[in-house]
């Protein structure tokens, strides 16, 4: 035997990328495609259509920071709150949520349904002044149908109005 030492001819280095390699370039890549669509959501302006739905008590807290954005108020309208201005559709009530009361300015024609004691949501914004200025404005209820207690009581007449429902409980809750 000799001691000639053979050396084994270097393999040449694949020209297509191994399996590992390939899945770096796959994360890197998928990666930069995630931080450039994040990059464009947050300059795009997407902050100035977000629309936060917030209760008196909420409004009252945010103090001078909720000036001018754009708030979905949502809470019940107060008794004897209710004004309707003259010469005009526009409508003026309060929102209470039990522990703070919001001054709503509203104009436009309100739902049918509106009236003192029912849930509302009204969209728009906390003017400098300090009211609420309503460009929308929604009731909430449920969709409960029921029918009147009074048996005299005419279905016709309750049906042209709502508060025709609340005259028609009184009327059977009296002795």
């Amino acid at each position: 035997m000799s001691d000639v030492q053979t050396e084994t001819p270097a393999l040449p280095e694949p020209s297509h990328p191994t399996g590992r390699s390939r899945n770096r370039w796959f994360a890197v890549g998928a990666l930069s495609l995630a931080a450039l669509a994040f990059l464009l959501i947050t300059y795009s302006g997407i902050g100035e259509n977000l629309v936060y739905y917030w209760s008196p008590s909420d409004l009252r807290a945010a103090g001078s920071k909720a000036v001018g954005a754009t708030i979905r108020l949502g809470g019940q309208v107060a008794e004897g709150s209710i004004l309707q201005v003259e010469g005009a559709s526009g409508l003026e009530f309060d929102v209470v949520d039990g522990e703070a009361s919001v001054h709503v300015k509203s104009e436009g024609v309100p739902p049918q349904m509106f009236r003192e004691g029912i849930g509302v949501v009204v969209e728009g914004t906390l003017t400098q002044a300090g009211y609420f200025e309503s460009r929308r404005l929604m009731v909430s209820h449920d969709n409960e149908y029921r029918a009147p207690d009074d048996p005299k009581a005419d279905v016709k007449d309750l049906m042209r109005t709502t508060t025709g429902l609340r005259e028609a409980s009184e009327k059977t809750q009296r002795p």
